[in-house]
């Protein structure tokens, strides 16, 4: 008895310790689970986005090593629907739409306004479940036979298909909840949490965008859970809305379907600006050129973003007087763009500019923005749209607007608060590298997209004509380019939450709001109500002092 009792001893306290180690790890992940902290709820919005991003990337490198040869590598012709569908539909829907306004939106707004937390906490919390239900969703989706019909759905083929369009209609509209609920509380937050002093004009950029942003939500998102909804009925009890053989039209699923996803453009691109906007002046220490323009223009982008979505429709029959007035349309949307764009470039002429990874990351967006903006314009023009409609010039001209510009900005948020979200510094050095991996590879994928669109190669396709293969090699590198960037990226953030240096309460010399929050910021963010008694952007009262005492 007595050689046993040791060994008893130390089993008995091995499962103690055992429980009592699950115990802690139980009540660590409810506490997450069931946060009402929008800081907590920004965090697990970045995971999951950054996640999507990952599976999605993998997706279109499946489809950039299949297009190596112009026979096809990898894939028979169904799989290469299938995987590029995937690749559209993590894209859009899982990564760029979320990913600014549930990430960076949800740990920054209400820092930058001063309040404790966003004005309805709980439907913040339950915005971000219904992301991840809708997620979830599409993921079975795939193993229930998987779905084909292109990240758009169109009709009538997403109605005769026998695959799993309900699963991922259903997972989409969702995910169309969750923006509605966000959207809901940022404009609710916004109106009625500000600091005392910080008046309209006195407010951030990126809170001006994310408040624009929430607009379109609110009022273009409903459209496409309809959609979604009648695609799903038209399925299943054939009433005849979208399906010609019972009097349906499928022109008008086109119209539905971009009346919403025309503003969804600038529901992804918005945040984007904001954060380019406020980065611009911070790393260039400088007043922002043009604020209250920048502040309008991102409202006006707002409302002109509802007349514009029939020129993703040039080549579906409408009437030349639709066409003339959509293409008119599409240029005057690049007015409030270009003063967006003209004014962060005079905001860094003779600006103090660190050329920190931040504002690479501002500088690669500034550039391929341009790029992505100025063929927007070449394809406004109906007689150039005609030739260049269903062209990889198209996939080329909105993977600069969409994947390139919001992914940066993106990136470049990330990079810039990182050390308020989490207290930690990453490496600058690979930071760096990143960066200028990631923008040589990018262009060096799509560059050659133009060439192979104004030459006639059509998208979507999974073999092709000999004479393009060279371009699409070349392609493919570039999206290894861009892989491994991102890889070291993630890498080097990750990495610096284990052994990262402690951050600075101020790292980067920003004068708005969530700068005078401890880093990282407590539960009710301010320990004391800030009150602001100065203009947006002023860095005459910028406080040292936080700019060289790391946090605690």
């Amino acid at each position: 008895m007595t050689t046993n009792a040791p060994a008893m001893g130390v089993a008995t306290g091995s499962h103690d310790t055992v429980k009592k180690n699950y115990l802690e790890i139980s009540k660590g992940f409810w506490s997450w689970a069931g946060t009402l902290d929008h800081k907590r709820i920004g965090i697990m919005y970045l995971i999951g986005v950054s996640l999507a991003l990952l599976a999605g990337g993998v997706f279109a490198m499946l489809v950039r090593l299949h297009l190596w040869k112009s026979t096809g590598v990898l894939f028979d012709n169904a799989t290469y629907n299938q995987i590029f569908t995937l690749h559209g539909v993590f894209m859009v829907f899982i990564f760029i739409i979320p990913a600014i306004p549930g990430s960076l939106g949800n740990m920054v707004l209400p820092l930058m306004l001063g309040a404790k937390d966003v004005a309805l906490p709980r439907l913040n919390l339950l915005s971000f479940y219904l992301w991840l239900s809708g997620t979830c969703l599409a993921l079975y989706a795939i193993v229930a036979g998987g779905f084909d019909t292109g990240w758009t759905f169109y009709a009538p083929y997403s109605i005769y298909t026998n695959q799993a369009v309900v699963s991922v209609g259903l997972g989409i509209f969702l995910l169309g909840f969750s923006s509605i609920f966000t959207g809901l509380n940022f404009i609710v937050t916004t109106h009625k949490l500000r600091a005392p002093g910080l008046t309209w004009f006195r407010m951030p950029l990126f809170v001006w965008a994310i408040y624009a942003t929430a607009i379109l939500q609110v009022l273009a998102t409903p459209v496409l859970g309809i959609t979604v909804l009648l695609v799903a009925f038209e399925r299943l009890y054939h009433i005849g809305i979208f399906d010609p053989r019972l009097g349906g039209d499928p022109v008008l699923f086109e119209h539905f379907f971009w009346f919403y996803s025309h503003p969804a453009v600038y529901i992804m691109v918005l945040p984007a600006f904001g954060i380019i906007s406020d980065l611009i002046s911070v790393h260039s220490r400088k007043p922002l050129f043009g604020y209250k323009l920048i502040a309008f223009s991102s409202i006006a982008i707002a409302m002109i973003s509802f007349l514009v979505w029939g020129h993703h429709m040039f080549t579906s029959g409408q009437s030349s007087y639709a066409m003339f007035a959509f293409s008119f349309l599409t240029f005057f949307v690049g007015i409030p763009t270009a003063i967006k764009e003209f004014s962060w470039v005079a905001t860094v002429w003779k600006g103090s500019i660190a050329l920190n990874s931040p504002m690479l990351y501002t500088l690669s967006f500034l550039i391929i923005f341009a790029i992505g903006g100025l063929t927007g314009v070449i394809l406004g023009a109906l007689n150039v749209d005609i030739h260049l409609h269903d062209t990889y010039f198209v996939v080329a001209h909105f993977h600069y607007v969409m994947m390139g510009s919001i992914a940066l900005a993106f990136f470049a948020g990330v990079h810039h608060w990182w050390p308020k979200m989490f207290g930690v510094m990453y490496s600058e050095f690979y930071a760096k590298i990143a960066c200028a991996l990631i923008f040589v590879g990018f262009n060096a994928t799509f560059i050659p997209q133009f060439i192979m669109g104004s030459r006639g190669m059509p998208r979507r396709y999974a073999t092709y004509v000999p004479e393009f293969e060279g371009f699409h090699q070349a392609s493919t590198i570039g999206a290894l380019v861009i892989g491994t960037g991102v890889a070291l990226m993630v890498g080097n953030l990750v990495l610096s939450i284990f052994t990262g240096k402690k951050a600075m309460q101020n790292e980067w010399g920003g004068v708005t709001l969530e700068w005078l929050s401890p880093t990282p910021p407590p539960l009710e963010n301010f320990y004391e109500q800030p009150i602001v008694t100065t203009e947006v952007y002023d860095y005459t009262t910028l406080d040292l002092r936080t700019t060289q005492t790391p946090c605690s």
